[in-house]
């Protein structure tokens, strides 16, 4: 079953990232944990790290957090050497678009071999902008 991040304006979607996996989600956030918060999830990024990835969502005010938590996981990110992309769909979209990984922000890309903090950067301006929620689908 894979994450689909997405903000909808009554029943039009205005943008959405397909991430993969809730796997794929857990081992970002199982990143940021090791790499930028000492072990502890939720230390530094407790927007990101504490919320539910079940039907959940969140809220404008939320994205305002969020979207301040993705810049300095980003910044870390750039300053980490990359790790192995691991098994599934992510060595062959990498593959068949030429991604190679030179840190750890390269690692991690969306379903279409984008940028996932980039995406995910986007949906908070969008959910701020717009004063809608980011849901979890």
């Amino acid at each position: 079953m894979g994450l689909y991040l997405a903000i909808f304006d009554g029943d039009d979607e205005l943008d959405g990232v397909e991430v993969g996996s809730y796997a794929d989600f857990s081992a970002f956030r199982s990143a940021v944990a090791v790499h930028l918060e000492g072990g502890v999830a939720g230390s530094r990024y407790p927007t990101l790290m504490l919320h539910s990835d079940c039907d959940g969502q969140w809220s404008p005010d939320e994205s305002a957090v969020l979207a301040a938590e993705l810049a300095a996981i980003t910044e870390g990110f750039m300053d980490l050497p990359a790790e192995p992309l691991g098994e599934g769909w992510k060595p062959g979209v990498a593959k068949s678009l030429g991604l190679r990984p030179a840190n750890l922000y390269d690692c991690f890309f969306d379903v279409d071999g984008e940028p996932l903090l980039d995406r995910f950067m986007g949906l908070t301006q969008l959910s701020v902008e717009r004063g809608l929620p980011i849901l979890f689908q």
